[in-house]
């Protein structure tokens, strides 16, 4: 539908945001076919978008649908590069009014509160909560089953409606809402393309395929509205934790949370007023198999960690990942001298797994995973900075 109220200063601002949010989507994402295009003529591709939204012909393209499975096996749709740039457009209108309303310890998708302030936040509750350790307190920690896909959209959408009626105070937003529903509502799986063999779908339970979601529900994991809706969609949740219970100990990470507290009985008592809650309010179900609770000298599994009393851990899956990625830069030395192409690709698979090791206790581990497993091969082109902090590579005739 075309939106009339649009006036010559909202069409320029709309072209402004969507510049920015080109600029903003291709940081990360400027390797793939698609995006490639996009970029040969970005300039008329955006003026292609900004007409097609401003008249409201504009709809999703087709996603590529595949499987990972590092760190864990999961199903990703990848929205075309065009549709990544609207969804950028979309949250740079609302993630402001986002972090007014959100509380400081949800952790996902947020500038300044990722992953490692998540794991630094929750290391902090338990050292307040049991006195810096001399003292008892316990960890409960409860996981959503199948959260992806089974967020309800249409009240989703409901959600963000009120939101925008309380929140958004500029005179474009029957169009933003149109824009979101569009979104939001488009079912990727059922207009997509295979990237890999349909066999690559062998072990992945049906539950976590958009393929089989329930009639209505579901976002696309790998998409940016995705990761934010779903955390806008858990902010009820927060805020019932927070304010209704009065919980101070509290931190999430998309379906992923954990409750510090002195009493282990209080703990335990909690989780069927969860659980209730989140089945009236937000129709998820609690993980009957993922609750943890227990004390906080026996540690906590969060975020690809183990936080013990004093000290963090890297967890079990982050190793063997590491292990089996060293073992793949081995076998590109195993014959043959490698590139430059080569020699870039392992400085970044490498640098990944020790930019995340760094934060925490790691040192011993990995100079040990580093000596004994990394071939000799790869010595002769790289070298190590920083205390095992990064590879850098060596320059011909030397460093």
């Amino acid at each position: 539908m075309q939106h009339d109220l649009f006036t010559t200063e909202h069409k320029a601002d709309y072209l402004e945001e969507l510049f920015q949010a080109y600029f903003d989507c291709r940081k990360n994402k400027r390797n793939t076919i698609n995006a490639l295009k996009f970029e040969h003529h970005f300039e008329e591709e955006i003026f292609r978008l900004h007409e097609e939204i401003i008249s409201g012909r504009y709809e999703p393209k087709r996603s590529i649908a595949f499987i990972v499975n590092q760190p864990v096996q999961r199903e990703i749709f990848a929205a075309d590069f065009r549709d990544r740039v609207v969804h950028h457009f979309i949250i740079g209108k609302l993630n402001g009014l986002f972090e007014h309303q959100f509380i400081q310890d949800s952790y996902a998708c947020r500038v300044g509160k990722g992953t490692h302030y998540g794991i630094r936040r929750i290391d902090e509750f338990i050292k307040e909560c049991s006195g810096v350790y001399t003292r008892d307190c316990y960890i409960l920690k409860l996981d959503i089953e199948g959260f992806f896909l089974n967020i309800n959209k249409g009240f989703l959408i409901e959600m963000l409606k009120s939101f925008l009626d309380k929140k958004y105070s500029f005179n474009d937003r029957e169009f933003v809402l149109s824009l979101i529903k569009k979104v939001v509502m488009n079912n990727p799986a059922t207009n997509c393309i295979i990237k890999g063999r349909k066999s690559d779908w062998d072990g992945l339970p049906k539950n976590k395929s958009l393929f089989n979601s329930p009639k209505g529900c579901g976002l696309p994991i790998g998409n940016f509205t995705s990761q934010v809706f779903a955390n806008f969609y858990m902010d009820k949740f927060d805020h019932f934790i927070k304010a209704r219970l009065g919980l101070k100990y509290y931190g999430r990470y998309v379906d992923d949370f954990i409750i510090v507290h002195e009493d282990k009985m209080y703990l335990k008592s909690l989780i069927k007023q969860i659980s209730d809650f989140l089945q009236n309010e937000l129709h998820l179900t609690l993980h009957p198999k993922k609750i943890y609770l227990q004390h906080y000298s026996k540690g906590v599994p969060f975020l690809g960690t183990i936080i013990k009393p004093g000290r963090i851990y890297i967890g079990k899956r982050t190793k063997s990942n590491f292990y089996q990625a060293i073992q793949k830069q081995n076998a590109v030395v195993l014959h043959n001298k490698p590139t430059k192409e080569e020699q870039l690709r392992f400085q970044s698979s490498m640098n990944s797994y020790l930019g995340i090791m760094k934060h925490y206790n790691t040192y011993k581990l990995r100079k040990r995973m580093l000596w004994k497993n990394l071939s000799s091969y790869w010595w002769n082109h790289v070298y190590l900075s920083g205390g095992y902090a990064k590879f850098v590579l060596k320059k011909k005739g030397g460093k």
